[in-house]
């Protein structure tokens, strides 16, 4: 993990020479940058623009348009390797809580931040708690994309109906693909998303119960909490690729 942390380190400071008038050596970069991308768990808060800047030449080009001083080029690399060198700092990279984690912290919304921490929290003192921070992680993510790209939506909808929005306006409906792989993959985080609704229904602290009541293990929360994080994760990733897109 330590060698891993100093090659990433070693990246972010190679490329901020080069961005602010160095010049670096082709080989080390493209070495530093397969080292990254071949990282699964270091995926989510990686740069974007390492994917697309398979050379220096093309880092150049991308950066030089983006940022015309100095200081703005040596903030933006500092805060887009951020993410990682804190994953790698906190001791591993395994865990999924942690990949969640700073993946939900690149993007302003303290509602989404909120919670997944308290959905973390609550696993397992408070399964019930937690099951419906999981609903709520989901909804907020929801609601923070179409705030954003300034889609009207109901202040308490239903949260299939909510998803349903979000999803359609980032492409992500079943419904608005012919491979069927891609139906059936699409459907899926339909289904989760419905199967959260019922669980948190079911089985959460949102509503009363008569005297007997199914009462959730931890197991449960864990699994409503990792569905939450991994589609949160999902949505704010494709949110962000398409907002690229179009700068």
């Amino acid at each position: 993990m330590n060698e891993l942390f100093e090659q990433v380190e070693s990246l972010q400071g190679l490329l901020v020479s080069h961005a602010t008038g160095g010049q670096e050596d082709e080989a080390e970069y493209t070495r530093l940058r397969q080292v990254v991308l071949a990282q699964a768990a270091l995926e989510p808060v990686a740069p974007r623009f390492l994917r697309t800047s398979r050379s220096l030449g093309q880092f150049w080009q991308f950066i030089k348009s983006k940022y015309g001083t100095y200081a703005e080029r040596r903030t933006y690399l500092w805060d887009e390797f951020r993410p990682m060198l804190e994953l790698l700092e906190r001791g591993s990279i395994a865990p999924s809580d942690q990949i969640v984690t700073v993946a939900i912290e690149r993007f302003d919304s303290a509602n989404v931040q909120a919670a997944w921490s308290k959905a973390l929290d609550r696993r397992s003192s408070d399964p019930e708690g937690a099951i419906t921070m999981a609903r709520t992680l989901l909804e907020s993510v929801c609601k923070h994309i179409l705030e954003e790209a300034e889609v009207k939506h109901d202040d308490s909808p239903d949260i299939s109906k909510l998803y349903k929005q979000t999803a359609e306006k980032l492409s992500l409906a079943p419904t608005q693909h012919t491979e069927q792989v891609f139906k059936q993959i699409l459907g899926g985080c339909t289904s989760v998303v419905e199967g959260l609704g019922a669980l948190r229904n079911r089985l959460s602290d949102s509503h009363g119960r008569g005297k007997v009541g199914v009462k959730p293990a931890a197991r449960h929360a864990e699994l409503a909490v990792n569905l939450a994080g991994a589609l949160a994760v999902f949505l704010l990733a494709t949110w962000e690729a398409r907002r690229e897109a179009t700068t």
